[in-house]
């Protein structure tokens, strides 16, 4: 699809327009009102970096780059409130920024790491106000006269992945005293307004169609076994665990996915695909993709909502082979790019998927994989790296994120707590990597019979898990229950619905019936019916 300037244009005429609320949410920003006004102040939806910057810092240029950025980009001056009984993005003028200062006055270097690392750490989860904004915060941590670290945090619904970048080239440029391109041809509420213009009449049509039949009769929920029973109402509470795969298996996922005319991300959601089948038992599964949704040039330097999600449905066949299922997964990517435009949020109304407030509707398991190496700004006269930070939070019950820097591949699973506990997380990410390692061994194996266990997790279950042989006392079994009832008269030993006995009373009536047994003349090694 082409976008020319003329779209816009007429949202241009009123100079106030903005500034009097008039202008309606994307579909996607409003999705995301509606998921606070159910969960008011969920930090989920936080967006944040933080970066460690040693040198000889501009507090002051660093104040002022990131208000010039807060004035070039309207939606970081934008907040949300109704009007005329819908919900509206409204733009302010001008905000003044202040970058939020925090002193470690700690002794220790050690002391000093760990007191940055509490303030970050509670800042990233401190909620947003839609309703009154800014939705757009940074704070400076000060460890020493020439060490920092910088926290930018935004929501979700004014930001994504790739506006964090926009945001980095932005301050890097203004902080080093370069020049940022010209003005911005359009701003995010122009965009919204044309979107929900866009998407009408035979487009919206013709892209419900396929999707309508892709996701005909699909499963509502993946249901992988827990450590506990999902919630009525979700937490929102997560974390997440890193992973590494080796280069040596990288090297061959990328040959297998090259000879198969398939991409790495391909071949790598399908063997995620079929771990959730093997865990689940289910053959119909769901899961959602972000795509940067940046696909007019007029977008790409611009602040704001714009990513969507894919929904990748695998219908998978225990017969067949890997190199079979990744066939199927290809052609099912390939669709779901062809008819990515509409946003998820219009295809969920139109598809009435009933919503539960307990999980994510059509999917609750996500996948990505990151061919950008993440960015950090690059700033004059200091050296920056990136500084881990700890969200503690979850937007689905899954969440896979790999990143691929050339030699080897890399990432993270963020993962619900209140469904699994980290051991569980530890074993389905080794099982993972088994796969992986099974499938460029042999991608013609059957996806049921793929190995997902490693040779010492399966010597532990065949081995030491059945290994129960005990040494029991040569004896018959009435030998037995005498020494317990001699032992232990009063313990029960036998029930059945209402009645019970004691081994004292279950060895006197063992006594009796032999007693019978033998004045009727049965004797010793005699079958008795």
């Amino acid at each position: 699809m082409s976008l020319s300037l003329e779209n816009f244009a007429p949202h241009r005429e009123d100079e106030h327009l903005l500034a009097a609320g008039g202008m309606p949410m994307s579909y996607g920003q409003q999705r995301l009102w509606f998921l606070d006004q159910l969960n008011p102040g969920n930090p989920a939806y936080n967006i944040s970096s933080a970066f460690r910057l040693h040198g000889d810092l501009d507090v002051a240029r660093l104040e002022w780059s990131l208000n010039e950025i807060v004035s070039r980009h309207e939606i970081l001056r934008t907040h949300f409130v109704f009007v005329d009984g819908q919900p509206q993005q409204v733009v302010r003028p001008t905000i003044e920024l202040t970058v939020q200062m925090i002193e470690v006055a700690a002794s220790s270097q050690q002391e000093r790491e760990h007191a940055a690392e509490q303030s970050v750490n509670q800042e990233v989860r401190r909620s947003f106000d839609l309703s009154t904004g800014p939705l757009f915060r940074a704070m400076l941590v000060r460890l020493g006269r020439e060490d920092h670290v910088l926290l930018i945090t935004m929501h979700h619904i004014v930001s994504d992945g790739w506006s964090m970048g926009v945001l980095f080239r932005e301050l890097s440029a203004l902080y080093n005293a370069e020049n940022v391109s010209g003005p911005l041809p359009i701003q995010y509420a122009e965009y919204s307004a044309w979107q929900r213009e866009w998407f009408s009449g035979p487009r919206l049509a013709e892209q419900l169609t396929y999707w309508k039949e892709q996701l005909a009769d699909a499963a509502a929920v993946l249901e992988l076994p827990g450590d506990r029973p999902r919630p009525a109402s979700p937490s929102y509470r997560g974390r997440r665990a890193q992973f590494a795969i080796s280069a040596e298996l990288t090297k061959r996922l990328k040959e297998l996915s090259r000879s198969e005319r398939a991409t790495l991300f391909m071949t790598l959601l399908t063997a995620f695909q079929i771990l959730l089948y093997r865990y689940s038992g289910q053959t119909d599964i769901l899961v959602g993709t972000p795509i940067a949704n940046r696909n007019r040039i007029e977008l790409e330097g611009l602040i704001g909502f714009f990513v969507n999600t894919l929904v990748m449905r695998a219908q998978l066949d225990a017969q067949i082979s890997f190199r079979e299922t990744l066939k199927l997964t290809r052609q099912v990517c390939v669709g779901a790019y062809e008819h990515q435009d509409i946003p998820i949020e219009l295809l969920l109304e139109h598809l009435e998927t009933e919503r539960h407030v307990g999980y994510n509707p059509l999917f609750q398991v996500m996948f990505q994989l990151q061919n950008v190496p993440v960015q950090v700004p690059q700033l004059r006269g200091l050296q920056v790296s990136r500084f881990n930070i700890s969200t503690e939070t979850a937007k689905f019950d899954l969440m896979m994120s790999i990143t691929d820097s050339r030699h080897e591949l890399a990432g993270w699973l963020e993962y619900n707590t209140d469904l699994f506990d980290e051991t569980t997380i530890t074993r389905l990410l080794g099982h993972f990597e088994h796969l992986l390692e099974s499938i460029v061994a042999d991608p013609e194996q059957r996806i049921s019979a793929l190995p997902l266990l490693s040779a010492d997790e399966r010597e532990h279950l065949l081995r030491d898990w059945n290994d129960t042989a005990a040494d029991y006392p040569a004896v018959g079994i009435h030998e037995l229950v005498e020494a317990q009832a001699a032992q232990t008269p009063d313990a029960l030993a036998v029930c059945f619905e209402e009645q019970t006995l004691t081994y004292r009373e279950l060895n006197e009536r063992a006594n009796q019936l032999a007693h019978y047994l033998r004045a009727k003349g049965v004797a010793a090694e005699e079958l008795v019916g």
